[in-house]
């Protein structure tokens, strides 16, 4: 049967809404698919990682609300079992480095519900002026610790292996001892809640570097240069890697464009300065977040309010391209650039790492 290609440029504004827009389909029967409020909890979390990164005066204004909210967040032990001893000292007061694990759980390519496909470590500046974010490839060739039960770990593998051996705290220790930067906070997206983010914003413009048609049902044509995109047709495009020479590290620089493209849509559809948009907005996904217990949801949204989506970096972690160890394909980091470069990000050394990640 010939392929039915669907274009990504030619997008009429859709009527949102609960049934609004096409529905993905579920790669499990309906009694293993994970439960709504799951999935909810993850787009909850994800909005409120916007808002709290754009900060602004809207934020500021919903500030009480945003407490009682706060009141009611299920939190989650990030640093279970971590031992104290064998973490990195924060060397720079007030900087601080958050890490987001994201998995995309309708991906038609996922086999597994137990890794993380995306690793981002978010550093935030002393001075709160700007973001760095900071991908870590999700095949990278790392050491990982012996999990908590003891069970695994205590050998090299890919970083994302940690997760499923060992969870969050597994994955908190893993990428302290590749990074030697220490992890202040932890959260947890799923990049399969862009489309209802997307969609609540009446879509994204995202530039795409060439043409190409996805390798996904209903088969959409990407053509080069900025279009506007919805919220299915954005996540298609994040997923997009085979079409590419250089593979998982084109599907990281396509998440990166949409997380960006998020970022700018929202700083400019008037969420953040009309305080019943932002409390609409709030209320339709609050009741689902998860974070780790430290993390202040006001404190932070008001230390960021003056950051946009200009003055946040994108950078991938310093690597030698992929190769193979064993039977296995993997992301080889280059130790040599990646310790100069996250010793610039212990020192909060702005400048040097925005330049040593865009080399």
């Amino acid at each position: 049967m010939p392929r039915r290609e669907h274009t990504a440029e030619h997008w009429t504004e859709p009527s949102y809404g609960a049934a609004g827009g096409p529905q993905p389909t579920e790669e499990t029967p309906p009694a293993a698919a994970p439960p709504r409020r799951r999935r909810w909890r993850r787009i909850a979390l994800f909005s409120l990682l916007i808002l709290l990164v754009l900060g602004g005066s809207g934020m500021v204004a919903g500030g009480l609300y945003l407490r009682s909210v706060e009141s009611g967040i299920e939190r989650v032990d990030a640093f279970d079992g971590v031992p104290e001893e064998s973490r990195p000292q924060a060397t720079v007061d007030g900087a601080m480095n958050i890490m987001i694990l994201g998995s995309d759980s309708r991906d038609p390519e996922k086999t597994s519900g137990s890794r993380t496909d995306t690793i981002i470590l978010a550093h935030l500046p002393k001075d709160r002026k700007s973001a760095q974010l900071i991908s870590i490839p999700r095949d990278t060739w790392v050491s990982v610790p012996k999990s908590k039960d003891g069970n695994n770990g205590g050998r090299d593998a890919k970083v994302n292996a940690a997760y499923a051996w060992g969870g969050v705290p597994l994955m908190v220790q893993t990428v302290e001892k590749f990074t030697g930067v220490r992890v202040d906070h932890v959260t947890l997206i799923d990049f399969a809640g862009f489309k209802e983010i997307i969609d609540a914003l009446g879509g994204v413009d995202i530039n795409s570097e060439k043409s190409f048609t996805s390798i996904h049902e209903p088969f959409r044509t990407f053509k080069q240069g900025m279009q506007r995109m919805d919220g299915e047709a954005a996540l298609d495009y994040s997923r997009q890697r085979k079409q590419f020479a250089d593979g998982d590290f084109a599907r990281i620089r396509h998440q990166q464009q949409v997380i960006r493209a998020i970022i700018d849509k929202a700083s400019s559809g008037g969420i953040l300065t009309n305080p019943g948009k932002l409390n609409s907005f709030l209320k339709a996904t609050s009741n689902s977040v998860s974070v780790d217990k430290e993390l202040s949801l006001f404190d932070m949204a008001n230390q960021m309010r003056g950051v946009r989506g200009g003055n946040m970096t994108f950078v991938t972690s310093p690597t030698k391209g992929t190769g193979r160890i064993g039977s296995e394909s993997v992301v080889l980091a280059d130790n040599a650039r990646a310790k100069t470069f996250y010793d610039a990000v212990r020192r909060d050394s702005v400048p040097e790492i925005v330049s040593l990640g865009k080399k």
